[in-house]
């Protein structure tokens, strides 16, 4: 048995792990986003900035709360442990945005986007520990890649927007926007994977698995196999 550790406070990402078979160890991180984005150094890529913040909030929890799950998870019978930091960013113009917080900044991006694209950037970290040394947690692995893909926005009235920011729904989400609840009456279409789009890269995911060796259905709870 693996157990999963989604390092992420994301409701998005919890579901998609859920829907997909995974009953992941929720841990949030506390790391400070600002601060770790003005210590890169000047003109680093942006994929290289959603990896950064996705391998920061892993290692948070990781050190963290690394003994604990250990023993969490050895209680659950597990031998192994899997670690997901993740962070999503929309690059537009040359220029990463995050999430808006307020109603002000969101309808700013929003009649800046609208009938235009962008890119959805999703990192993802993984860390890859062993439980069998003892009370020991032995990390074995350790990958980073960054999902993208492009998001063509709609042209919804403001009136459409205000009522829409004012739910809050987008206020916390990469961009301003999601596509699996309200707002995906306001995009258009995507191009590329939309799981990464909410948050979690699927795909990402099994590729980041199989440089450590594992499979997809490695993470499965049990009882999906009859």
């Amino acid at each position: 048995m693996i157990a999963f550790v989604l390092a992420s406070a994301s409701p998005s990402r919890l579901r998609i792990l859920q829907q997909a078979g995974v009953d992941p160890f929720v841990r949030v991180p506390r790391v400070d986003e600002d601060a770790l984005l003005a210590a890169l150094p000047d003109r680093t890529p942006p994929v290289r900035i959603v990896e950064e913040l996705a391998r920061a909030k892993a290692d948070e929890v990781l050190a963290r709360e690394g003994a604990a799950l250990a023993e969490e998870a050895r209680a659950a019978g597990a031998e192994q442990m899997v670690l997901v930091g993740c962070d999503s960013m929309l690059l537009v113009d040359g220029r990463l945005e995050g999430k808006p917080h307020t109603y002000e900044r969101a309808m700013e991006r929003w009649r800046a986007v609208r009938g235009r694209h962008g890119v959805l950037l999703t990192g993802h970290a993984l860390v890859v520990a062993d439980l069998r040394d003892g009370t020991d947690l032995v990390v074995t692995h350790r990958g980073a890649d960054t999902s993208d893909t492009t998001v063509h926005f709609g042209a919804p009235s403001d009136a459409d927007l205000d009522v829409y920011l004012r739910t809050g729904e987008p206020l916390e989400c990469a961009g301003a926007f999601t596509i699996e609840s309200l707002g995906g009456w306001f995009i258009d279409r995507i191009e590329g994977d939309p799981s990464s789009v909410i948050g979690l890269s699927l795909p990402l995911l099994r590729r980041l698995l199989a440089g450590a060796d594992l499979h997809a259905h490695h993470l499965w709870r049990p009882g999906l196999v009859g």
